[in-house]
């Protein structure tokens, strides 16, 4: 079968990596002139299959609002009439309670854990070098109200067959030694010790080299017109160098898919939420993380690669906007200078922002559609490169109409479909 994969992100990246190691004749279609040159580029680098949550969850509503007058805060709402915005936004609300916490946790783990399998078969199978850290993630926390509130998440990390480790400051310090200097800001934390790291804009280059290798065409600088329905079928995509047909397209553009979805007749509820990221160089490595550290209060993630420190947090709601503000670049770097003062290199800090495709239940959208030969890989938010291996293996079993290895169920775009 011959498919096209359009966006190549790390997740259309990987979808065409497993769409070709089953058989298919894959192109890729990409208006970069790389892989991995917009929301995959600098992100935070961690790959955390435990802290796949939703962020529709009880209590968030009343946090928000909190948050809305800080200045130091883990969300931000640009002004605006857009009415994707408030479709989306009501249908998150709708998210946040216990119950449907539950099943899209349940989901996203369910996917998380079968990614943290492919990567590991993947990087067994191939010699990667992408900075990658088999060394556990650590949630810290700055109240003992957030130490409670950890509970529940941990009885689903627990019925997913996650391993954790709850941890005291001591334990914190033990993990990560550099937070000695400031055990008095911490209460304790949450360690998952199969949690990894790495950079995935080198990850994206290493496996595009790979997939080209195997056979993988890769159309760079092209840009994406529409997609041609007839039928219910699609039967080409329309694009700056002319019209390419196949059997099977997959939509893999990250904040960018429902634009084209919609050109079928397919509302899917992904909106781009902006992060910010830093990269700096470190300074002195006794002083700087091991693995990456998760900032519960500020929502702001701190990575350690091999001679850099990525810092990557913040959501903003601001449709397609990609200025760099101040503010948010300030909170970013506040954090690790908070927690990590003597790590890095702030004055070398190149700073970053990217468009993360959110759904309203945090759950990707993978799998078929009502068109017949139109699949989607998209939505995965801040998990993007956490669950980009499980989520193209799974599409490509798919497409190949082949069993696949865990429940699809609910992962589609039916499940938004009344």
């Amino acid at each position: 079968m011959k498919v096209i994969v359009l966006g190549s992100g790390v997740v259309g990246l990987t979808s065409a990596w497993y769409l070709r190691q089953a058989g298919h004749d894959v192109t890729v279609i990409d208006r970069q002139p790389r892989s991995a040159e917009e929301t995959s580029f600098a992100n935070a680098g961690q790959i955390s299959y435990g802290y796949s949550s939703p962020w529709a969850a009880p209590g968030i509503p009343v946090k928000a609002m909190k948050w809305l007058l800080q200045e130091h805060a883990p969300l931000k709402i640009k002004p605006s009439v857009s009415p994707e915005l408030y479709l989306w936004a009501s249908k998150m609300l709708a998210n946040c309670n216990t119950s449907r916490y539950q099943v899209n946790k349940s989901r996203m783990l369910r996917i998380a854990n079968y990614s943290r399998e492919c990567l590991k078969q993947l990087r067994s199978d191939f010699d990667l070098h992408y900075e990658g850290r088999q060394q556990g993630t650590l949630q810290v926390f700055r109240t003992h109200k957030q130490l409670e509130a950890v509970a529940k998440d941990i009885e689903l990390l627990a019925e997913s067959g996650t391993r954790y480790q709850e941890l005291d400051v001591a334990g914190c310090i033990a993990a990560e030694p550099a937070l000695a200097s400031v055990k008095d800001k911490l209460v304790g934390g949450l360690r998952l010790p199969d949690d990894e790291t790495g950079d995935c804009y080198l990850f994206c280059q290493q496996l595009t080299e790979l997939a080209r290798q195997a056979g993988v065409i890769f159309r760079f600088d092209t840009e994406i017109s529409r997609l041609v329905v007839e039928d219910n079928r699609i039967s080409s995509v329309h694009t700056s160098v002319g019209e390419l047909r196949a059997d099977a397209f997959v939509v893999a553009m990250g904040s960018y898919s429902p634009q084209v979805l919609s050109q079928a007749g397919i509302v899917v509820p992904v909106y781009p939420v902006k992060g910010y990221s830093l990269t700096m160089p470190v300074k002195n490595s006794d002083a700087a993380p091991i693995s990456t550290v998760m900032d519960e209060t500020y929502k702001v993630a701190m990575t350690r690669f091999d001679d850099r420190i990525r810092v990557a947090g913040t959501a903003e709601l601001a449709g397609f906007d990609l200025g760099l503000a101040e503010k948010r670049k300030a909170t970013i770097a506040m954090v690790i200078q908070d927690l990590f003062p003597q790590g890095g290199e702030i004055e070398k800090a190149e700073y970053w922002t990217g468009l993360r495709p959110m759904t309203p239940d945090g759950t990707p959208v993978i799998g078929k559609t009502p068109i017949k030969n139109l699949f989607t890989n998209s939505g995965h938010g801040t998990l993007g490169w956490t669950m980009a291996c499980g989520s193209g293996k799974l599409l490509a079993d798919i497409i190949s109409g082949s069993e696949t290895d865990i429940d699809k169920t609910g992962l589609d775009v039916y499940r938004y479909i009344n």
